[in-house]
Parts: C-alpha cells; sequence; structure tokens
C-alpha cells in the first residue's frame, strides 16, 4: 500500500473477529473472512437503532512492536455506551481478546512506523433478534474489524476552519450523548455537509437547550488554551473522548491547569489557540471559527500555524502511542 497517501476509509483486510450473545452467555470470538452480516428483517438494531461502536488504533513503533492505546477505556467505554441503550456488552476481557485476535490477524495490514498511516480498529456491537414493538434485543452480535487508514483531515497536523452551527443539534441535552452510537453520528451528517459545502472542514456545534455554550466540534472534543490553562467543555451530551481525557493528563504534566466545565460562546474569542480531538482527529487544530450569527471570524495566531502548546501535546501523545516516549501512567498495550 502506499501509506503516505491513504485515505481515512475502509480498506479490506483478511478479516475481522465475531461473537454473539445468546441463551444468556457470549460464545467465544472467532476468526471470519466474509465482509458481510446476515441479520433479520426486524433486528432491533435496524428499527429501534441498538447500536454502539468503539474507535482506537494500532501503532507500529520505530522498534517494530505493535502497540495499543487504552485500549481498556474503549472496553469501558463500549459498556457504559451499551448500558444506557439497554444492551448486552462484552466484558473488558472479552473486548480486549477480540480486539487482540482482530489485530494480529492482520498485523501485515499495520503501516509501518512513521508511514503517515496507522491500523484503525472499530469494535461493533448490535442488536440482532427480531422485535416489531419498541424493546430491547435479546441477542447480540459483537464484531472487531480493522482497517488502515491515514489522516482523518487531509492536511494532517494543520490548522483547520470550522463554522458554528446554531440550526442543528446533534444530540438532546439528557439524550445519548455521551453514548457512542449511531444516532448521533446521523444526526450530524447534515449539518457537517452544509458545513463542507461552505468551504469548513466540520461544524462547532453549540448546547441544545439554550445555544448558549460550546458543545462537540463535528466528530470530536473541542478545546481551548488561554493563559497557561487548558479549557474543554463539560456537558452530558458531548462524548467522552479517551483521546481528550490523556490530552488532560499530558496538560497537567506539562504544567498547564486544566478546566472542564461549561464554555461559553462568547469565550471562543479568548482562547490563544483551539483544536479538536479525538482517535481519528487525534489534535487538530483550529485555525479560524465563523461566526454566521454574528459574521464574524475569530483567527487563531495566523490562523495557519498551529500553535505552540498543540502542538507539543501532540507529539507527546503520538509519542507515547508509538513508544518513542516513556509511558508513566501505563496507557500503553504492546501486542508482540
Amino acid at each position: 500500500m502506499d501509506w503516505s497517501n491513504l485515505s481515512f476509509g475502509y480498506h479490506p483486510t483478511h478479516g475481522n473477529v465475531r461473537c454473539c450473545y445468546q441463551d444468556g452467555k457470549w460464545s467465544a470470538p472467532v476468526f471470519n473472512a466474509s465482509t458481510e452480516i446476515t441479520l433479520h428483517m426486524a433486528a432491533t438494531c435496524l428499527h429501534y437503532g441498538q447500536e454502539v461502536f468503539e474507535g482506537l488504533k494500532a501503532y507500529c513503533g520505530k522498534d517494530g512492536k505493535i502497540r495499543l492505546f487504552r485500549v481498556e477505556e474503549n472496553a469501558k467505554r463500549m459498556i457504559n455506551s451499551a448500558t444506557y441503550l439497554k444492551m448486552e456488552a462484552p466484558s473488558q476481557e472479552l473486548f480486549i481478546e477480540a480486539v487482540r485476535m482482530a489485530v494480529n490477524a492482520n498485523l501485515d495490514f499495520v503501516p509501518p512506523y512513521e508511514g503517515g498511516a496507522t491500523l484503525y480498529i472499530r469494535p461493533l456491537l448490535i442488536g440482532t433478534s427480531p422485535q416489531v414493538g419498541v424493546k430491547p434485543a435479546s441477542e447480540f452480535l459483537f464484531v472487531v474489524f480493522v482497517t488502515p487508514v491515514g489522516p482523518y483531515f487531509k492536511g494532517g497536523f494543520q490548522p483547520v476552519n470550522v463554522i458554528i452551527d446554531r440550526d442543528h443539534d446533534r444530540a438532546a441535552p439528557l439524550g445519548t450523548g455521551h453514548a457512542k452510537t449511531g444516532g448521533n453520528y446521523a444526526a450530524s451528517l447534515l449539518s457537517l455537509d452544509v458545513s463542507n459545502q461552505q468551504g469548513y472542514a466540520t461544524a462547532l456545534y453549540l448546547d441544545a437547550r439554550e445555544k448558549k455554550y460550546v458543545d462537540e466540534c463535528g466528530p470530536a472534543n473541542f478545546f481551548g488554551i488561554k493563559h497557561n490553562t487548558y479549557v474543554t467543555p463539560k456537558s452530558h451530551s458531548i462524548l467522552p473522548s479517551i483521546t481528550n481525557m490523556s490530552i488532560m493528563t499530558l496538560a497537567e504534566d506539562m504544567g498547564l491547569k486544566v478546566e472542564r466545565r461549561q464554555v461559553p460562546v462568547q469565550e471562543l474569542q479568548t482562547f490563544e489557540e483551539a483544536g479538536e480531538c479525538g482517535t481519528a482527529a487525534v489534535i487538530t487544530p483550529i485555525g479560524k471559527i465563523f461566526d454566521p450569527a454574528t459574521d464574524q471570524t475569530i483567527t487563531y495566531g495566523d490562523g495557519k500555524t498551529a500553535g505552540a502548546i498543540s502542538t507539543q501535546l501532540y507529539n507527546q501523545l503520538r509519542a507515547i502511542q508509538y513508544g518513542d516516549a516513556p509511558d508513566p501512567h501505563k496507557w500503553v498495550t504492546v501486542l508482540r
């Protein structure tokens, strides 16, 4: 593969790992070479949205070792998401075993060290038993597939421009925003398309109740930096990003103060740096934010260059993920 020019999309691999929940227990995970899933037409995942998923990556270090980053946290988040959607989640041990199996079965698809790409891992949990009335499923399918991917944004670690969207909400205040479920992403597709058509990389959502506070930034968490402080929004409707959680720890390690709180939209213009973060986006700096309500554009720095603190956080995070720096918080799992 041309690793340096790989897109962030699905690329075929050898296969995936699957297990089923039936009669009150999970089957052992098994390898499956097929990319197809057979479902009953009345499966709850199709009608009532019983679907949750995760996203993490495998990294090939300079030493040739394959590393996973905080896989235990992905397992915990899937359990939390599934619990809210009345689904039977795989245990943390089963989750990690399936992830290990999927990566080990596709080792030749793990991009080389600093080749510009990574192996993206997608654990998926769906309700499969047929149900016509609104009722949770009694049977579930857990699948882990992998695919090599390039950067989520084509420019990689380069500032992107975003637009504030007051016309759409990705999640209700007391809804499923904190769960990693497909419905949240489906709700964002229209606004993301509108944003892209206007020349912006993504949309910045405000809180659904009052439209006063910053919520999520497209498919990622938002953060701002000012006065040696890392600030990120706190809300029930924001997905608890494992990347953001890690960055907050790294920021404190660097001597920054960390604040997770409501962020008024007016505060956007006071930040010295801003960005979005997540497994796919890693850390993506924001160069400009356009607010249609005021017809004003907020520019961070020169709008074209990543800020010093964002750059330092990005480099430190990647160094740990690739094994180039010490792992004091024991975040990395070495597969082989």
